[in-house]
């Protein structure tokens, strides 16, 4: 996995972009402005498959979309695993998905040989477990092409409150 953070990181100083994510902030709309190199549409389409499958609430399918091998970090924690997310927030997500609307104000994407980067910036808004959302969000998320397609090897959601 270390190829794959030396050219993530590459990659997002060649792009000028220094990305952060949110994974329960799906795409639920189009982007408003976008920068996406033509390689990176296919890795695009799997995060976007990823999001529309917690927006439905379908676990499988978004769970399919990971490397077994996947790293997620949010809120300071970690989950080294698709099985660890699974035991753990891949509900909490999904509901909060389908609870919320996300508008993606911005997204860029390279890919180069078999890796590709997504950064997606976002607003999410609707009310969770009584409670109003109003946020602020980022997401990045790093994708390896496999014999049937690409998965999801990193993701990284950060969000804070909107001013």
């Amino acid at each position: 996995m270390s190829k794959v953070w030396s050219w993530g990181i590459a990659a997002l100083v060649a792009a000028g972009t220094v990305p952060a994510v949110n994974a329960h902030e799906p795409a639920k709309t189009a982007s408003a402005s976008a920068s996406l190199a033509p390689t990176a549409l296919e890795a695009t389409a799997v995060v976007d498959a990823f999001h529309a499958a917690l927006d439905h609430g379908n676990e499988v399918d978004a769970l399919a979309l990971l490397a077994d091998d996947v790293l997620i970090f949010e809120s300071g924690g970690a989950e080294r695993s698709k099985a660890e997310y699974a035991s753990y927030h891949l509900a909490a997500d999904a509901t909060f998905s389908q609870a919320t609307a996300q508008t993606i104000t911005h997204r860029t994407g390279r890919a180069e040989g078999d890796l590709a980067s997504i950064a997606t910036e976002s607003k999410t808004v609707g009310t969770y477990k009584d409670r109003p959302i109003n946020l602020i969000g980022t997401e990045t998320m790093f994708l390896r092409r496999q014999n049937d397609g690409w998965q999801i090897v990193h993701i990284h959601w950060s969000s804070a409150n909107a001013k």
